[in-house]
């Protein structure tokens, strides 16, 4: 009998998650964060099902994930860099903006999305950059810069 391949352990769950960021299914879209330096860089998955319901209509008979939804998950990984910085203001980050971002291949349920973020700079604690790639088996898959802004 051979024991089981060890697990790399995630740094959040999916529970911490939710605690972390206010998206809610179906719009959750962060699964595990494998790395976290708060005010700093995240790494994260999001695991692409066919049960996910964006699914059903783009498009049948050939499920493609929307790129919209990539640039969503890489900006929930986005903003769980700032959710820990203990000196900023309690709010709402909302995008204010969204620079180069360029889609290099399909994803299709069974890929794992990686979704790596880098904080870029953050102005008067209310406004945030981050440089985003999301890779899948190794292949860079989308990339570009997302801008946010606090509300109130």
């Amino acid at each position: 009998m051979t024991s089981p391949a060890p697990t790399t352990p995630s740094l959040l769950t999916s529970e911490q998650i939710l605690n972390l960021l206010p998206h809610r299914y179906p719009f959750a879209l962060v699964d595990r964060v494998l790395e976290h330096e708060p005010g700093k860089r995240a790494v994260a998955i999001k695991n692409v099902t066919i049960n996910e319901p964006q699914f059903q209509g783009h498009f049948p008979g050939r499920p493609l994930m929307p790129g919209v939804l990539i640039v969503e998950a890489m900006a929930q990984v986005g903003g769980l860099i700032v959710t820990q910085m203990p000196d900023l203001p309690k709010g709402l980050f909302v995008f204010a903006g969204i620079d180069g971002v360029r889609f290099r291949r399909p994803v299709v349920p069974g890929d794992q999305l990686l979704i790596s973020c880098e904080l870029l700079s953050l102005k008067r604690r209310r406004f945030g950059k981050v440089h985003a790639e999301v890779t899948v088996d190794g292949a860079l898959v989308c990339s570009g810069d997302l801008m946010f802004s606090l509300v109130d």
